[in-house]
């Protein structure tokens, strides 16, 4: 394989993320930055945790995204009650062929949106650690594949919130980015306002892509070239990480090669077939810092994701870019 793409490819990626870039805000309005940066989500193959307060349209976003796509939609309302098998399914004995027969769980879908996913005790949380990682549920030993693309779209209220429970370290790192959405604009919200809009269920979108489509994109952002200086400017910033006293641990392994695969979608995305050092710069934030904790205690959740923000940026920032 060459180190650049053929020029179709490009142009044909262009075109299936223009349409879906363009179909999404239709909804989702004042929000082109959250918007691209969904997308490059879902080009890298990844999964996604949006942070916010209720109310500020994080399911019509997730919602949005899958009638874009022609894809298999499915949410999940996490509460206290909810339990592993209420998201994977079940195996139920079938008295007409006399053995278990196994009941797909609503995470059995393309778009699968976790809603409030802090809300649900951790054991039930864990019952997507297989399945965002391997995209397959195994029940009584046997695997069941999910299908592709696959894709968990978390939502999140902030930890200090009642009646929450912080996600374990295993399960953040599952998810590629985390964003936030935060209030839109006052023109944007005047026009939200003017809409005679009921639940996200009543949304009409037309899809603009199927799942084949998709499947193209993520392939195709795996052969986005990243020069050696680029991928050693990607080390540095995850070592670094490593040696900072501010953090309880440094980022593994696994998110070095996370923010070098969401720098190649974010490549693809704007319409490149090769990664510049400020794909990475823009991602680092989004891919590394859900990954990280500080090393001193702290009671107040939103604090902590500030102080773990700003301490990166100054990690980045000290790093000699290269040219």
């Amino acid at each position: 394989m060459s180190d650049f793409m053929q020029a179709g490819k490009i142009s044909e990626a262009k075109q299936l993320l223009d349409a879906l870039r363009t179909n999404m805000r239709v909804t989702i309005r004042g929000k082109d930055d959250v918007v691209d940066q969904v997308l490059v989500c879902l080009v890298a193959g990844g999964h996604l945790l949006i942070e916010d307060l209720p109310g500020v349209g994080k399911t019509t976003l997730a919602y949005s995204l899958a009638r874009s796509m022609d894809c298999a939609f499915s949410r999940i309302q996490f509460t206290s009650d909810l339990l592993p098998s209420d998201v994977t399914g079940v195996a139920i004995y079938d008295e007409t062929v006399k053995e278990f027969v196994f009941k797909k769980g609503p995470v059995f879908a393309n778009v699968v949106l976790a809603d409030e996913i802090n809300r649900a005790t951790p054991k039930t949380q864990s019952a997507l650690l297989e399945v965002m990682d391997r995209a397959r549920v195994t029940i009584d030993g046997a695997a069941h594949a999910v299908g592709v693309p696959f894709m968990v779209f978390a939502t999140q209220n902030p930890v200090d919130y009642e009646g929450t429970f912080p996600l374990p370290e295993s399960q953040m790192d599952r998810f590629l980015m985390r964003l936030q959405m935060g209030y839109p604009q006052a023109a944007d919200e005047l026009e939200i306002l003017r809409t005679q809009r009921g639940g996200y269920d009543t949304i009409t979108l037309n899809p603009v892509v199927d799942r084949g489509d998709v499947l193209k994109l993520q392939s195709s952002a795996h052969e986005v070239f990243v020069e050696e200086t680029v991928l050693d400017y990607i080390l540095k910033i995850v070592a670094a990480t490593r040696t900072e006293a501010e953090f309880r641990a440094g980022v593994s392994v696994r998110g070095g090669l996370a923010l070098r695969t969401a720098a190649q979608a974010r490549a693809l995305v704007n319409g490149r077939d090769f990664v510049l050092p400020e794909d990475v710069t823009e991602l680092v934030t989004p891919v590394l810092a859900h990954r990280l904790g500080l090393a001193r205690q702290t009671s107040d959740a939103l604090e902590e994701r500030r102080a773990v923000a700003a301490a990166l940026r100054r990690i980045w920032s000290s790093i000699p870019v290269p040219q």
